[in-house]
């Protein structure tokens, strides 16, 4: 069978001769190929709402939500969900991001890791994975074999998968049962997929992590009111958090906050 999709983060740059370009010249193409992004973006919103919407009723029985990927793709997605805790107050094991090589393939390349098509799976059994969670592949190519098998063997086991790619029509956007296919176009350095490709996954983890959390609760108005004390700053924001939801001064909020632990508790607690 052949391989027919589109390999569009394969395709040469639109622009020739970069190692020519004066330095003002390169960054300023750069941001103008950066500009294609969102819009590339607003074309997959439904499909991105759809699993914002399923993967918070999956939460509600208990699901959690796994990203996987290699590379770039990996990183992000483990960017995404450690970010979770200390922003709305979520532990560590609801939002997990798995990566290719392991743990040390977050600051250095490990090769070959992302050519294992059975290792995803590996790792997701460790976290006693079931048909309740939701497994996100991110692959810009939309062919990474570790992505891939993890995608393949989460359908056969009941979980809703989800395909995160650059490339229309690619194997893992075949795979998924949402695929969410961001074509932004080639690169400005050829194939360098942590560019355009990059910023649009990141992107779209943000909607659907943010989303989700909005969806189950974390959120009240537009406020972070579950984020962790875990600095001066965070406590001053909680504070004057308070301050506009109570009308309390600034010691008086501070002190409640300090009191129940979370922004959230200390309004429920003075309402």
């Amino acid at each position: 069978m052949v391989d027919k999709h589109i390999r569009i983060t394969e395709e040469p740059s639109n622009y020739e001769r970069l190692d020519e370009m004066e330095t003002l010249d390169i960054v300023a193409n750069i941001n103008n190929e950066d500009k294609k992004v969102a819009e590339a973006v607003e074309c997959v919103l439904p499909k991105v709402a759809k699993v914002v919407d399923e993967t918070a009723a999956r939460f509600a029985k208990g699901g959690r939500l796994f990203y996987i990927g290699a590379g770039t793709s990996g990183r992000l997605g483990i960017l995404d969900a450690s970010e979770i805790p200390p922003t709305f107050g979520m532990s560590h094991d609801k939002v997990i991001g798995l990566i290719a090589g392991g743990d040390k393939a977050i600051r250095k390349a490990v090769e070959n890791a992302e050519d294992d098509t059975e290792q995803a799976w590996k790792d997701l059994l460790e976290y006693d994975i079931n048909s309740n969670d939701v497994l996100v592949g991110i692959a810009a190519s939309g062919t990474t074999p570790y992505v891939l098998g993890g995608i393949a063997d989460a359908k056969k086991n009941g979980l809703l998968t989800v395909g995160i790619t650059n490339n229309p029509g690619s194997p893992l956007a075949q795979a998924a049962e949402i695929p969410i296919e961001v074509n932004v176009g080639p690169e400005f350095l050829t194939g360098s997929t942590r560019m355009k490709s990059g910023t649009s996954q990141k992107m779209v983890l943000n909607m659907i992590s943010t989303g989700v959390m909005i969806r189950i609760g974390r959120v009240k108005g537009n406020k972070m009111v579950n984020m962790q004390l875990s600095n001066i700053k965070l406590v001053d924001r909680g504070t004057r958090y308070i301050m506009e939801e109570t009308g309390l001064d600034y010691e008086a909020a501070e002190k409640a906050l300090k009191k129940y632990g979370s922004v959230k508790l200390a309004i429920d607690a003075l309402k």
